[in-house]
């Protein structure tokens, strides 16, 4: 069963140490080698990051990720044995396979017969429920799913990837939830839902593209207020091209280096 953490008393002005990063989905290994590799590096405070192969698991295993999955899961378990006593949430970086629900026009069986793939294949710590629905009358179609992704799981993660402030009940449905995906030019501005004081930071994640480096510290600031505790800065920003738009958050942010030794080891060379 997913690791569910009831409510209890939001610590809004935590230390940086409490912050964490969950990475909503880098390229495939081959595109990003790099960013693969930083995520394995010892002691990076990762506390997850999704696997994407095809908006989902593919047709068949891939040879490429399949590697990759077993560096950051032996990475992983290097960090349990060091430090066996640490959150289930925040332990490691774990591993979660990618699926869209498309705002609730996914069929249900679709779903879970492509959780079972990412499960059968590349041996997920949960699951990634992007585009999750954020309505009351979407609840209870969400419910049946993490119900269901919860048999699934042994000890799982499930996050549900809103992207905004969604209706209350869905605290109950998964262990964390995105509340911002966006702009550092709305980031910056935006406010906390009210009811959010009720949980832990644990409980939420924010994922803000085009922060300029000059205002980490700010976007940091606003994070541990708004009491989210996993995070994904990066200074690059969505840009239109001949093949669509692009998703900053495939690639390593500029300073990735910098915001890594600010809530973690430091990583330079």
């Amino acid at each position: 069963m997913p690791h569910l953490t009831h409510a209890g008393t939001a610590r809004r002005s935590r230390g940086a140490e409490q912050l964490g990063f969950g990475v909503p989905g880098y390229a495939h290994p081959l595109l990003a080698p790099t960013e693969w590799a930083e995520l394995t590096r010892p002691g990076t405070p990762l506390h997850w990051v999704v696997l994407n192969i095809d908006t989902g698991p593919g047709a068949r295993p891939d040879p490429h990720c399949l590697e990759a999955a077993g560096r950051l899961r032996n990475t992983r378990e290097r960090a349990l044995r060091a430090e066996p006593a640490q959150d289930t949430v925040r332990t490691g970086g774990r591993l979660l396979g990618h699926l869209d629900l498309a705002h609730g026009d996914r069929p249900f069986a679709e779903l879970v017969a492509d959780a079972q793939s990412f499960l059968d294949w590349y041996r997920v710590d949960g699951f990634y429920l992007d585009r999750c629905p954020a309505d009351r009358a979407d609840l209870p179609a969400v419910r049946r799913l993490t119900g269901t992704l919860a048999t699934l799981l042994e000890d799982g993660l499930l996050v549900l990837g809103h992207g905004t402030h969604p209706h209350p009940g869905y605290a109950e449905a998964a262990d964390q939830l995105v509340t911002f995906s966006g702009a550092w030019t709305d980031y910056r501005w935006s406010q906390v839902a009210e009811w959010t004081a009720d949980y832990p930071p644990e409980r939420f994640a924010h994922f803000v593209h085009g922060v300029p480096r000059t205002h980490l510290e700010e976007a940091m600031r606003i994070a541990r207020w708004q009491g989210a505790g996993t995070i994904f800065f990066t200074d690059r920003t969505t840009r239109t091209t001949d093949r669509g738009r692009t998703d900053p958050f495939t690639a390593l942010p500029g300073y990735w280096a910098e915001i890594v030794s600010r809530i973690g080891p430091d990583i330079s060379e």
